[in-house]
């Protein structure tokens, strides 16, 4: 079965941009090499030079691996962590019980 290529809107697409370009400074930052970042997450520098692009078409596996080798694995937790909008749904459906 052939699977489906994602389509995002140009917003969605600049929030993934913003992303890699996180990374890529992080990995500035700790002057690391793509070299060194691509070996020490098992990806090729070619995969490190799309996450670092921020293409949604990567997997999650090695956008958390480079996280990983940069120290940042815990921000993959903050990943939907703040639901305010369910939050707020599930209050209302809590406040409605009340009646």
């Amino acid at each position: 079965m052939k699977s489906k290529k994602q389509m995002l809107f140009p917003k969605h697409l600049k929030i993934f941009e913003q992303v890699g370009q996180n990374i890529k400074l992080a990995r500035k930052r700790r002057k690391l090499t793509t070299i060194q970042v691509a070996e020490r997450a098992d990806i090729n520098r070619a995969t490190l030079y799309q996450i670092e692009k921020g293409n949604p078409g990567v997997s999650m596996g090695a956008y958390f691996n480079v996280l990983r080798v940069l120290g940042l694995q815990d921000d993959f937790l903050k990943l939907a962590a703040d639901d305010e909008l369910g939050r707020k749904l599930q209050d209302l459906e809590l406040l409605g019980k009340e009646k």
